[in-house]
C-alpha cells in the first residue's frame, strides 16, 4: 500500500457520507422514506438494506410503508425494523408492512440522540482507521528511503489537519442533527 492523499480524502468523504445517510435516517417528526435507509434485513443468507427488498412510501404524515417483493422475506423485514433502534412496530399485513410513526415523546427524543452520537462514533472511527492507514504507509515509505522524516514528519501533519477537519464534520453535523431531534 502506497501513499495517496487523494485516496485517503475519498475514504473520509465516504465515511462522512455513510455518517450523513445514517443519521438522514433519524427522524424528526413526520414520516420520510429515508428513516428506513439504515435498516439492514438478513435475507437469503445475505445482509440487504431494506430498499433492496421492498418498495417503501410514505403515504401519510404518520406512516410509512415497506411492499415487500417477496412475501417470504416480511417476517424478516418486520424483525428488521424493530430491531433497528428506531423505536418503530411495524405491523405486517401479508407482503405490505406497516410502520406508523409515533409522536416523538421526551424520553424518544432522548433515545434518537443517543443513537446519533452512536453514528456519529462509528464516522469518527472510520476516519481514524483511514488516518491510521495513511500513517502506516508513510512510516514504511519513508522505512524504505522514498521519502525523508522531513517530508513524513509534513505529509503526516497534513493527514492529520485532513483527518480533523472530517471529524469536525461529523461533530457539525451531529450538532444540527440533536438540535433539529429536541426542538420539534
Amino acid at each position: 500500500m502506497s501513499y495517496n492523499e487523494a485516496d485517503l480524502k475519498r475514504r473520509m468523504d465516504g465515511a462522512l457520507e455513510s455518517f450523513n445517510r445514517d443519521v438522514t435516517g433519524l427522524r424528526t417528526g413526520r414520516a420520510s422514506t429515508s428513516m428506513l435507509e439504515p435498516v439492514v434485513v438478513d435475507v437469503y443468507g445475505s445482509k440487504m438494506p431494506l430498499n433492496q427488498v421492498g418498495t417503501i412510501s410514505a403515504p401519510e404524515a404518520r406512516l410509512l410503508t415497506v411492499q415487500v417483493w417477496d412475501m417470504s422475506v416480511a417476517p424478516s423485514v418486520d424483525k428488521a425494523i424493530r430491531d433497528s433502534n428506531l423505536g418503530l412496530n411495524p405491523q405486517t399485513e401479508g407482503a405490505m408492512i406497516r410502520v406508523p410513526i409515533p409522536e416523538l415523546n421526551e424520553e424518544r427524543r432522548n433515545d434518537l440522540v443517543k443513537v446519533a452520537r452512536g453514528y456519529a462514533e462509528q464516522g469518527r472511527i472510520a476516519v481514524r482507521n483511514v488516518r491510521r492507514d495513511g500513517m502506516e504507509s508513510l512510516k514504511k515509505m519513508e522505512k524504505d528511503g522514498e521519502i525523508s522524516e522531513d517530508d513524513l514528519k509534513r505529509m503526516s501533519d497534513d493527514v492529520q489537519k485532513l483527518t480533523d477537519a472530517k471529524i469536525k464534520e461529523i461533530d457539525d453535523r451531529l450538532a444540527e442533527k440533536e438540535k433539529d431531534i429536541t426542538t420539534i
